[in-house]
């Protein structure tokens, strides 16, 4: 068994959201898979059971608990698996559902990788559970931006979206640890996709992710999925278009997210992102 490390939306092994990669987990038992990913210390480690030609089984592990999707992990696995066996389309069986994810390689070897999501759904937040929500994270309505209503949303994993209504709202990430990871074991969210829209499809995000051991996500493919079926079911763009999202700039770890969203409803969001390999530290 090989344990390998990329580093997800990023051309930069010093940017992105690192991840772990087991391209060939036969065997393994989950205590043996959860074991592993607490080791890498990685928010996750993706490991794939080969099924047939071109499909895999997947499962996704943060260090403390196994999650239904994870984006970022799917771009690394994808990019190894590529730089392996050749670019093209992979067939992913999570526990969310079929997700496709295609690869190539650019002529300077860097790997970059499209998956398409699990279709999108996206539900209203009950105002008992913002109010908690806010409270958790040290916000008060005044911070919210009007045109972005908070709403919970799925690609995969599910997601509370709350936009600021400022730039300098978001940069200011200073949460109730504990408050916050009791409110998302009791509603089954695996991030908190704090947004803020910069233009009309340029958008700056930051991701608590206590449940799974790690303050903050540099780069959730996940929940940039979710965000793209969030924006299309609104009607706060007009699909077919594709929308930019900037992660992990607050934390020294810039990443770069490409959401494609097609015109229409019911159809998974394309996310986008190049992929590199890291050294084991």
């Amino acid at each position: 068994m090989e344990i390998l490390r990329y580093a997800a939306f990023t051309t930069d092994p010093a940017g992105g959201n690192p991840a772990g990669v087991v391209l060939d987990a036969t065997g393994l038992s989950d205590a043996e898979m959860q074991r592993i990913a607490a080791e890498v210390g990685y928010s996750e480690t993706a490991f794939l059971v080969p099924a047939g030609e071109g499909h895999y089984k997947v499962r996704y592990f943060s260090p403390k608990a196994e999650v239904p999707f994870c984006g970022h992990a799917t771009i690394a696995s994808a990019a190894a698996h590529a730089e392996r066996h050749g670019p093209g389309v992979l067939h992913l069986s999570t526990q969310a559902g079929p997700v496709e994810v295609s690869t190539k390689v650019r002529a300077d070897g860097t790997s970059t990788a499209t998956l398409i999501s699990v279709e999108p759904r996206t539900t209203p937040i009950s105002t008992d559970d913002l109010g908690a929500l806010l409270e958790a994270l040290r916000w008060t309505s005044d911070d919210l931006e009007p045109t972005l209503p908070p709403r919970i949303s799925f690609a995969g994993a599910w997601h509370p979206i709350v936009a600021a209504a400022s730039r300098q709202r978001l940069a200011k990430l200073d949460y109730d640890l504990a408050a916050l990871t009791g409110l998302m074991a009791r509603r089954d969210w695996t991030t908190i996709n704090l947004v803020h829209r910069e233009a009309d499809h340029v958008f700056h995000a930051r991701n608590p992710f206590p449940p799974g051991g790690v303050i903050e996500d540099p780069a959730t493919g996940a929940a940039a999925a979710a965000l793209g079926g969030y924006l299309r079911e609104l009607r706060l763009v007009a699909p077919p278009t594709t929308v930019t999202v900037r992660q992990g700039q607050d934390m020294g770890r810039p990443s770069l997210l490409t959401i494609g969203i097609p015109a229409q409803p019911g159809t998974g969001i394309a996310v986008t992102g190049a992929a590199v390999a890291l050294r084991p530290s």
